[in-house]
């Protein structure tokens, strides 16, 4: 994991940040390694280390990246995400690629950039995993390019895609409902179609108001409250019960500080002490 790091931060990748067409232009013009010249790279990071031989590796097959990842964008992802994981998938392949057996490196890196922006798919193409089995993953990738047309498939063609994948035929209809289903946005947007806006998911989430049980557990509540409190105003004395009656409990709890204070030949700072006293007492008595 640590020299998959390393190479990645030395192999210092043509940003994808910005345009996408000018890293697309900007990885075009690297030029493609000749095949002894990519052997004789390889063997230097393969047998000395060197992580620049790494580094002109990952350049030269920037390009086939991005040829690769244009396979995947009907599955709604932004391209650029799509190249980076292929990238990353590249960069693996190159850590394990071994130089005598013959082969390109770009033949040999096909499979761990494919396997790169499959998984990214299957984390990110929808909330609900439509693939979660091998059999299942392998039907994703290869339904759209069995069907023969547009619309539903037919019985002849569920048959034949499925003989083909080596699957079920239910398993290739679950898979078509899932892949032909569309991403609700959860709440509702602003929009001047009321209709478009009805069947947001949120407005069918059940209300706490609508069960009986904590209806009737939250009216017990109040219930309560409300005779602690008249307890506790009871046990208070007479001027202090008015004082909060006048500036809380009535209808029209208004009454300033200094009008009480003329009422009962107080300072209004006296006022504010008995009321807070009042308080806290209420408090005490209803938190037993």
């Amino acid at each position: 994991m640590t020299q998959a790091l390393a190479l990645s931060n030395q192999a210092n990748l043509v940003p994808l940040t910005g345009s996408l067409d000018a890293y697309i232009h900007s990885v075009n013009s690297i030029p493609v390694l000749e095949p002894e010249e990519e052997r004789a790279i390889a063997r230097a990071y393969v047998d000395d280390g060197d992580l620049s031989a790494a580094q002109q590796l990952v350049m030269s097959n920037l390009r086939f990246v991005v040829h690769i990842a244009r396979g995947y964008m009907g599955y709604g992802l932004p391209m650029a995400d799509l190249i980076q994981e292929g990238n990353i998938g590249l960069m693996k392949a190159v850590k394990r690629f071994d130089p005598e057996v013959g082969v390109r490196l770009i033949s040999f890196a096909v499979h761990w950039i494919k396997a790169e922006i499959h998984e990214f798919i299957l984390r990110n193409w929808r909330i609900v995993k439509v693939a979660t089995t091998k059999a299942q993953r392998k039907l994703f990738f290869n339904l759209r390019s069995s069907k023969k047309r547009l619309g539903w498939m037919n019985q002849a063609e569920v048959n034949a895609v499925a003989e083909d994948l080596g699957v079920k035929p239910e398993t290739v209809l679950q898979m078509e409902r899932r892949l032909s289903g569309q991403d609700v946005s959860f709440a509702a947007t602003a929009s001047d179609d009321e209709e478009g806006t009805a069947y947001a998911p949120e407005q069918y989430l059940a209300s706490e108001d609508a069960d009986p049980a904590t209806a009737l557990e939250n009216a017990d509540w109040d219930t309560r409250q409300r005779k602690q409190l008249a307890a506790a105003l009871e046990h208070l004395d007479e001027r202090s019960r008015d004082i909060l009656n006048q500036r809380w409990l009535s209808e029209d709890s208004k009454t300033g500080l200094k009008e009480l204070a003329e009422v009962y030949g107080i300072s209004a700072e006296r006022v504010r002490q008995i009321e807070a006293a009042a308080i806290k007492k209420l408090r005490k008595a209803i938190a037993a």
